[in-house]
């Protein structure tokens, strides 16, 4: 059968390294202007170019986001931008504009759209709608549809759409993301990719006595710490690959551009696994825990799987509790590796003390972990922990591993 692509984000030149590093068939990716995710870190003109050629020599896709809502006094802007990323040669542009899709065509005629998700494709015909009147190549669909939706659209439409569904990533308490409150807040636009996130904020009800009819108010549960209506679960369909696949779905995509390169290398390993051994031998597929597992040891909120075996109407997906699930901590990415003497050079993330217990995050998945015995700063001086920043430090490992897996 064809293997859905895994579609993983990529916030910076070092994320996008550690999804290609760690599995990812394609990552999309965004420029400084005319993203929705502004606060991601994105690419230079000079990054974008080093991203997209470094995609491409490891024979993965680059996917462009261009899903803002421009105004009209930012179309000469974005002209000027689409002739000169187009040089750079992406994949493909994620696109939610109908203005900008027409601008794509006009500047670029042989570029590849995909429908991004905030245009709220919920039918087969708006998703035919898109490939009629802009010749898109995708549609990623609205996150609220259900698993039967989703079979019923890739039944009606031509077989050329291809569709992308989010599998893995927080998700947001408005439909497919189209929300006013970070603006009535505080200025910033969630649809030009500034987005306060006041979805995830602490709140308390406070109830007018005088109004107060609870035959007619819906009861909202409130805790010590507030209420979190507003505040949707974190995806997570590892557990429904084999479902994915046979509905049809192209691209399994991950949300993520503003998370860790840990939550990068994790996310990118475990749906490209579970998607390669649904595909060799889809009779037999059993789902991996360790994979579950490996997924539990990043930064989430309580996983849930969505709206594809749910009325989005009848629940909502909202957490029970503030924050995140912590995630274990990774302690450096390794930058260099010396047969000769057993060490590793590890470029460091966070503070790690000599007698720990470790391992490594390789493509190959988890290291047999083992205790930190000899450490050194950049001159060879024993080290008993690595307490600043970026620094690089030398570590006696009992195995060989290679540039760019994360110790953890």
């Amino acid at each position: 059968m064809n293997r859905p692509e895994v579609l993983c984000p990529a916030g910076t030149p070092e994320k996008l390294r550690a999804a290609v590093r760690f599995g990812a068939d394609a990552v999309y990716l965004s420029g400084k202007d005319f993203g929705l995710r502004a606060g991601a870190g994105n690419f230079d003109a000079e990054e974008l170019s080093e991203a997209i050629s470094f995609c491409h020599s490891r024979g993965v896709k680059a996917y462009l986001t261009l899903n803002t809502m421009p105004r009209a006094d930012e179309y000469d802007r974005l002209r000027r931008y689409i002739a000169a990323v187009n040089e750079l040669g992406p994949d493909a542009y994620i696109v939610a504009d109908p203005g900008v899709m027409d601008t794509l065509h006009g500047i670029c005629p042989g570029a590849v759209i995909h429908v991004s998700t905030q245009t709220s494709v919920v039918s087969p015909a708006a998703a035919e709608s898109y490939l009629r009147h802009f010749n898109a190549r995708r549609v990623v669909l609205a996150r609220e549809l259900s698993l039967e939706e989703i079979k019923n659209i890739r039944k009606n439409v031509s077989a050329e759409l291809e569709l992308e569904t989010f599998v893995h990533g927080a998700m947001c308490v408005s439909w497919s993301g189209r929300c006013l409150l970070s603006n009535h807040f505080t200025g910033r636009d969630g649809n030009r990719g500034e987005c306060a996130q006041p979805c995830r904020w602490n709140y308390r009800l406070y109830e007018l006595r005088e109004e107060r009819d609870d035959s007619r108010r819906p009861g909202i549960e409130q805790t010590d710490e507030g209420t979190f209506i507003m505040s949707s679960r974190d995806l997570c369909m590892i557990e429904h690959v084999p479902e994915l696949c046979e509905a049809g779905i192209a691209s399994f995509k991950i949300e993520g551009r503003m998370k860790s390169v840990y939550y990068a290398a994790v996310t990118a390993l475990a749906y490209k696994k579970a998607t390669v051994s649904y595909a060799a031998d889809p009779d037999h597929y059993e789902n991996d825990p360790e994979l579950l597992r490996m997924l539990g040891s990043v930064t989430h909120r309580k996983y849930d799987t969505g709206y594809y075996f749910a009325d989005p109407g009848a629940d909502a997906k909202i957490v029970d509790e503030p924050g995140y699930l912590t995630e274990r901590p990774y302690y450096g990415i390794v930058v260099g590796y010396d047969d000769l003497t057993g060490v590793a050079r590890i470029k460091q993330k966070n503070k790690v003390v000599s007698a720990q217990t470790v391992r490594f995050l390789t493509p190959d998945g988890e290291t047999a972990p083992f205790r930190i015995t000899e450490m050194t700063d950049a001159d060879g001086q024993s080290l008993i922990s690595t307490p600043h920043p970026g620094m690089i430090y030398g570590v006696k490992v009992p195995y060989p591993v290679g540039e760019g897996d994360i110790l953890h």
